[in-house]
C-alpha cells in the first residue's frame, strides 16, 4: 500500500510516480523541458531566399514571442540554429562553426526544399544537397519558400518534441560525431 505523502499526482505535467526521488527526478526534467520549449533563443543563418519569411513571424499578426522565441545575435546565447534557404560548401563551414559554438540541448531547423534536396540547385556542384549528412536536423519545413503558417507549425512541432524528449539532434551528433566528422571531411578539401 503506497502512503498518501508519497503518492503525488500532478495533474498539469502530467505525471504519476509513488516514490520520492523519481518524483523529484521526473518534475524536474519535466520542468526543465517545459521551461526550455519556452525560452527557444535563435540564431538565424539567412543563406538565401528564406530570411525574407522571417520578418512577417516577428510581427503582431504572428508575434513569435508570444512563443517564447528571440532572436539573439551570437550562437554561444541560442540555442536554436535557423537555416533558411539554400546551403553550399562555402557556407557549411560557417554554418558547422555556428553549431558547434552553441551550447547544449541545440536544435536546428532548415527551411525549404534547398537544404532538404538541392531545390533548383541540385545538380550544381557547390550546393549541398542533404544537410543531414553534415548536421543533425530537428525539423525540416518543406517549401520554397515555406509560409509563416507553416514555420509556426513547425515551431510548434519542435515544442512537442522538446517537451517528449524527442528533440535529440545535438546528442546525435556526439553520439555520432565520428560520422559527421568523416562527411565534413569528405566535402571540404581542406578542414579548418
Amino acid at each position: 500500500m503506497v502512503d498518501e505523502k508519497e503518492k503525488i499526482v500532478s495533474e498539469d505535467m502530467g505525471v504519476q510516480v509513488d516514490k520520492k526521488e523519481d518524483i523529484e527526478m521526473r518534475s524536474f526534467g519535466t520542468i526543465k523541458r517545459w521551461a526550455t520549449k519556452r525560452s527557444l533563443w535563435m540564431v538565424h543563418y539567412c543563406t538565401g531566399c528564406g530570411g525574407i519569411e522571417l520578418a512577417p513571424l516577428m510581427t503582431s499578426r504572428y508575434d513569435m514571442e508570444r512563443f517564447g522565441m528571440h532572436p539573439m545575435v551570437t550562437p554561444r546565447q541560442s540555442d536554436l540554429l535557423l537555416i533558411t534557404g539554400y546551403v553550399n560548401i562555402k557556407t557549411l563551414k560557417r554554418i558547422i562553426r555556428t553549431y558547434e559554438q552553441m551550447p547544449d540541448p541545440k536544435y536546428v531547423v532548415a527551411f525549404g526544399s534547398c537544404p532538404i534536396n538541392g531545390g533548383p540547385y541540385w545538380d550544381s556542384h557547390v550546393t549541398i544537397n542533404h544537410l543531414d549528412k553534415y548536421l543533425p536536423v530537428d525539423i525540416y519545413i518543406a517549401g520554397c519558400m515555406p509560409r509563416p503558417q507553416s514555420i509556426v507549425k513547425a515551431f510548434d512541432d519542435l515544442m512537442d518534441m522538446i517537451q517528449e524528449g524527442k528533440a535529440d539532434g545535438y546528442l546525435r551528433y556526439k553520439k555520432y560525431y565520428d560520422k559527421y566528422k568523416a562527411n565534413q571531411e569528405k566535402i571540404f578539401r581542406k578542414w579548418w
